[in-house]
């Protein structure tokens, strides 16, 4: 489910299994089909599995990583799964966990692309709906903390495993079904805001040049969360070529190649794609700031790196 540009399904491909690409955007599924991989070209619903197995039949293996959370209709979605899925097939879903949204203050990946911010208590409420159940649960360090949940038929003969049960005690110890934890998770976004400006304006005080680092999507959400403009943040670089002279959506701050670092020599640095924060700073001392230049990120606090 949405196979992108066939990064994964070239795997299968080259080794000789039959593999069916879903990917409802045109370009990358073009690029998809260029490796082999053959593609529908539509968003995955129930109706479109039911036309699925009625041309090539059910699967033995479904895998969609990082695609639930961005479906507008999940029940839907899941249900799909169950209507393509083999009577002893396996189905993958990796996703972010709330969990660590919630414990790591990740309020910066709450945006426009995401649906769902998913529990493993809810998603096991959707399979259940949906004739599916949850039997495995791997964690994975992917986007600040995700899951991967293995599925199955709910009559599966596939015992569940203690990575369910445990995961679900660690999400109700975390106080995932009481309202009180969403309460204090906004006192916390509150408090990062607030802390963010206070820094910033300290820097902007004191004559101090602040850059950031990673025009992501997470970045833009946390900057006009906190209302921070040009005056705070001169700009922002990015290694992707297509991005550069181009601005972050509402501040308007402009992203530029990261060689600029060399001539302006900052005295911060914010990395905003902080979940793979130290490869970025490896490759920023290695090639483009220098030991004066100081680097932080901003989640789950500020924190110089």
């Amino acid at each position: 489910m949405a196979c992108n540009d066939g990064y994964l399904l070239k795997n299968f491909v080259s080794i000789g299994i039959p593999c069916l690409g879903i990917e409802p955007t045109a370009s990358t599924a073009e690029a998809a089909e260029k490796l082999g991989v053959r593609v529908v070209k539509k968003f995955f619903t129930e109706q479109l599995a039911k036309s699925v197995v009625a041309d090539k039949g059910k699967a033995d293996l479904i895998i969609g990583n990082n695609v639930y959370a961005h479906v507008p209709d999940i029940n839907d979605f899941t249900r799909a799964l169950q209507t393509l899925l083999k009577p002893n097939g396996v189905v993958t879903l990796e996703f972010p966990h709330l969990l660590k949204l919630i414990k790591q203050n990740q309020f910066d990946t709450i945006y426009h692309e995401h649906f769902s911010y998913l529990s493993l208590h809810a998603v096991k409420r959707i399979f259940a709906r949906a004739g599916l159940r949850i039997y495995q649960v791997n964690k994975l360090s992917t986007h600040g903390g995700s899951l991967r949940v293995y599925g199955c038929l709910k009559k599966s003969k596939r015992p569940t495993k203690r990575s369910v049960y445990q995961t679900l005690r660690e999400e109700r110890a975390g106080g995932l079904l009481k309202e009180t934890t969403y309460k204090r998770f906004q006192h916390q976004v509150d408090k990062t805001k607030k802390d963010l400006l206070k820094y910033l304006r300290k820097c902007k005080k004191k004559g101090l040049l602040v850059a950031a680092y990673g025009a992501a999507a997470k970045g833009n959400t946390l900057l006009n969360y906190a209302g921070i403009r040009r005056s705070l943040i001169k700009f922002v670089c990015d290694a992707a070529p297509q991005k550069q002279g181009k601005y972050m959506p509402g501040s308007h701050i402009p992203i530029l190649s990261p060689k600029v670092l060399l001539s302006t020599t900052p005295k911060y640095v914010v990395i905003l794609p902080y979940n793979i924060a130290h490869e970025i700073i490896s490759e920023l001392r290695l090639k483009y700031i220098k030991k004066e230049t100081k680097v932080i990120v901003c989640i789950p606090k500020i924190t110089k790196l």
